[in-house]
């Protein structure tokens, strides 16, 4: 018997960025709460508030449906350290999303832009 789910059910799930997702951090680190992807100190070299439902759109995945989230440039850098993590929060208590990155060097007082990418759920095999 084959296994099947519904666009909507999804949709759903990655809805939650669109509705939830406010603030992209970058990190040096893989944070495992809210406090350590937000707090300079921790693993937070970059931080950028102020997402909105437009930065993600919903489609087609190569297997199942994804969210591209757009490109957020000229993001402060507001310490020194080798960027390996990307994560999106709520901007109160949670954290959403934590994925890898092409390690890079960032210096405190210069910019950095993340580049679009997607976060994709499969469908059932």
């Amino acid at each position: 018997m084959g296994k099947l789910v519904h666009n909507d059910v999804l949709d759903a799930a990655l809805n939650v960025f669109e509705t939830e997702a406010t603030v992209i951090t970058v990190c040096k680190d893989t944070p495992t709460n809210y406090s350590e992807a937000i707090t300079q100190g921790t693993h937070m070299l970059a931080i950028k508030t102020g997402l909105t439902g437009a930065d993600f759109l919903i489609s087609d995945g190569a297997s199942g449906r994804k969210t591209t989230i757009s490109a957020q440039s000229t993001i402060t850098v507001l310490e020194t350290g080798t960027a390996t993590h990307i994560c999106l929060t709520d901007g109160a208590s949670k954290l959403l999303f934590v994925t890898t990155c092409t390690g890079q060097v960032l210096t405190a007082g210069n910019t950095v832009t993340v580049p679009a990418w997607t976060i994709t759920i499969g469908d059932p095999s």
